[in-house]
């Protein structure tokens, strides 16, 4: 671990990302060039003393899931990120497709969608990214571990997922969305992967699962409309668009209500409702 060309890369990387690239506003009395080393810490989910310590050329060699936390918070390029691992002592970590390692243009879309539902997820299905409003819409997507952090998992084998859909239509062609973008990482990724793994375990505990595999549907789109039922704001007409990284393989999922409908006024307040809630854990 060479802790003196880590340190710098950090600094210059922090220094050359500017308040407004995030989201933030930049303020009179900025005299920092660049985010401040707390603001980096907040969008890394990390102290700003553990922060400040390996900028600053102390403390232990960080893990692979803190460099990551590091690397999306300072918006790093996949380049960047590759050299970051190398500074730390990791070496440089493979580029699978469908990694987690959201590029800065889908990150700074993010930034700009805080109104917004929206999430990234790769192939699998398993979120890397999410708005504030759209973890109150749908709660923390980022936390499971395993097998758990795909969604076909939780839809086919937890069950959960699926009180947030407000009639069997939407849950059915939710349910075959998911199996036939299974399918198609699955031809392309083969047995002895993730998504094999994930294809038996599904098979194996799903009947529902089963019997869409053997459709051998691929490409099946999402409706245009989907209806909701949130417990804190009733019922949601949100549309749904897709937005496909081809470079990295992975989705932006975003959900918008028709302006001035029922629906708008209800993410509205759900938006309220989750800032709130934000505020009290943090008390």
């Amino acid at each position: 671990m060479d802790y003196g060309e880590l340190s710098d890369f950090l600094r210059k990387r922090r220094e050359a990302l500017q308040p407004e690239d995030i989201g933030l506003p930049r303020g009179r009395r900025r005299r920092t060039p660049g985010l401040r080393r707390e603001e980096v810490a907040a969008l890394a989910v990390m102290s700003t003393d553990y922060y400040s310590r390996l900028e600053g050329g102390r403390g232990p060699q960080p893990s692979t899931e803190m460099l990551a936390a590091i690397a999306r918070a300072l918006r790093l390029t996949l380049d960047e990120r590759d050299h970051l691992y190398v500074l730390a002592g990791h070496g440089v970590p493979p580029r699978t497709s469908g990694g987690d390692h959201v590029n800065p243009g889908l990150l700074r879309i993010m930034d700009r969608l805080g109104d917004t539902p929206a999430q990234v997820m790769n192939r699998l299905g398993e979120t890397l990214l999410q708005t504030p409003l759209d973890i109150a819409f749908e709660g923390d997507l980022t936390s499971f571990e395993g097998l758990e952090r795909s969604a076909a998992y939780r839809w086919f084998l937890r069950g959960g997922d699926r009180d947030l859909y407000a009639d069997e239509a939407t849950r059915a062609n939710h349910s075959r969305v998911l199996a036939a973008m299974l399918r198609s990482v699955h031809a392309v990724d083969g047995d002895k992967s993730r998504a094999g793994s994930l294809v038996r375990a599904l098979l194996d505990g799903s009947e529902e699962f089963r019997r869409l595999w053997e459709e051998h549907e691929i490409g099946v789109r999402h409706v245009g409309v989907k209806r909701f039922l949130h417990p804190a704001v009733g019922e949601l007409e949100l549309h749904c668009q897709l937005l496909d990284d081809l470079e990295q393989q992975q989705l932006l999922l975003v959900f918008t209500a028709k302006p001035g409908s029922v629906s708008a006024e209800r993410l509205e307040l759900l938006s309220v409702l989750g800032s709130q809630r934000l505020l009290g854990a943090e008390n």
